[in-house]
């Protein structure tokens, strides 16, 4: 069984290896993309069977998939700028961001 996440949706996170500050949108308990995108991407090699995050790229356009091991808590505690934070997210609070609506 994998071990629960260290992150929550809308927590602030910084990238270990890659320095940019971003925001958990989604979690998947277990890497969940296919062996073709690990095998090109991951290049790490980080573990399959531990948490992976869905995360928008703070100041940039796109978004990220990153294994647990490759993130850290961000100290910053101010907001990002990403152009879809506002369809996951209604506001920013206490350094975290919060959806106060379904998003379906």
């Amino acid at each position: 069984m994998a071990n629960p996440p260290k992150f929550t949706i809308g927590q602030l996170v910084h990238h270990r290896l890659f320095d940019y500050r971003g925001v958990v949108v989604d979690i998947d308990l277990e890497f969940s993309l296919s062996d073709e995108w690990y095998d090109q991407v991951a290049r790490s090699r980080p573990p399959k069977d531990a948490p992976w995050y869905r995360v928008l790229v703070g100041g940039a356009l796109h978004e990220t998939y990153v294994a647990e091991r490759n993130l850290e808590p961000d100290g910053d505690g101010t907001p990002i700028e990403h152009p879809l934070l506002g369809a996951f997210f209604d506001t920013f609070e206490n350094g975290h961001y919060v959806r106060r609506r379904s998003l379906n």
